[in-house]
């Protein structure tokens, strides 16, 4: 048996991979040229760079301690709560009609000329941030809560449509196959073969969502999009640090007792098992986490005791 090899053979050699130190020169060469762009772009001296962290910590030393006074407190809560409204209802807005985008961009229910079409709707939504469309939107619908909201739901349609629709793709087609062998139509197939697989996952976009808006609501509020931006920067337009710094410690801690229940919830939904209850974790934990776990549900206790304490004397 001949082991020549014939003349007109080309032999190709496999391409070496790319070495970490060239990944990480690639890498650092793709933060520090657009930072260094914008810094002699922009005209920001090395003097103002240094003089940052001085001058945020200024300001931290100035909100410090908030003013959590009854009035304060009054007034700061509802904006607080048409933050939430605003998020809530964006999400809902956003999730239902995002769902309905993602079937027509998933490529294993509609051709591809629909899924790619679909796809660039939900890109152009996705790439218009939430705060340019509130300005858009205040000329036709006005000043307040209700433009928030619509931002929102605009927005998230490009991005839980986009999620939405890669969980589609993902799924398993032995159902939707048994469906269609059963002479479902293309409609039962979807509802019976597909819904149930993607909803886990596409609920848990919805709360994690919910999550996102609910930062994004406090800064609609600097365009007059309501929430509780619109009193952030009331405050600081005043130089009234200590209330600013209310707003902003009350806006932290709503913001992560939502994340905590949003992210339980969310492991719940995806595992299908029951999570442990507070008392299960507690007994799981070593002794000072128990007694670091101890201290912040006194504190988170104390808080709300002190917060209604205000109400009811503002009231």
């Amino acid at each position: 048996m001949s082991t020549a090899i014939a003349a007109d053979t080309v032999v190709t050699r496999p391409r070496p991979p790319l070495r970490p130190r060239v990944i990480r020169w690639l890498l650092t060469l793709a933060v520090l040229v657009p930072a260094l762009w914008s810094a002699f772009g922009l005209q920001i001296s090395w003097e103002q760079i240094r003089s940052a962290p001085a001058d945020i910590w200024r300001l931290l030393v100035a909100m410090f301690p908030p003013d959590l006074s009854p009035e304060m407190v009054e007034r700061a809560l509802p904006k607080l709560m048409e933050s939430l409204w605003i998020a809530w209802v964006g999400t809902a807005m956003g999730a239902g009609l995002s769902f309905l985008f993602a079937f027509a961009a998933a490529t294993n229910v509609t051709s591809t000329w629909a899924a790619n079409g679909t796809r660039m709707v939900l890109n152009a939504i996705r790439a218009v941030p939430e705060l340019l469309v509130a300005m858009v939107l205040i000329p036709v619908t006005g000043l307040g809560a209700w433009t928030g909201a619509l931002a929102l739901g605009i927005h998230s349609i490009g991005t839980l449509g986009k999620l939405s629709a890669e969980v589609i793709e993902g799924i398993d087609e032995g159902p939707v196959e048994a469906a269609a062998a059963t002479g479902g139509t293309r409609l039962q197939q979807i509802r019976w073969g597909m819904v149930p697989q993607v909803m886990p996952h596409v609920v848990a976009y919805w709360l994690y969502r919910f999550e996102i808006n609910i930062r994004a609501s406090a800064v609609l509020g600097v365009v007059g999009a309501g929430g509780i931006g619109a009193e952030l920067v009331s405050q600081l337009r005043f130089r009234d640090f200590p209330r600013a710094g209310t707003v902003l410690f009350l806006t932290i801690f709503v913001v992560l007792a939502v994340d905590a229940v949003s992210a339980r919830v969310r492991r719940r939904i995806i595992s299908g098992q029951p999570e442990p209850g507070p008392i299960a974790l507690f007994r799981e934990m070593v002794g000072w986490q128990r007694a670091l776990a101890a201290v912040a549900v006194v504190v988170v206790l104390a808080l709300v005791v002190f917060i209604l304490f205000q109400l009811q004397l503002a009231l």
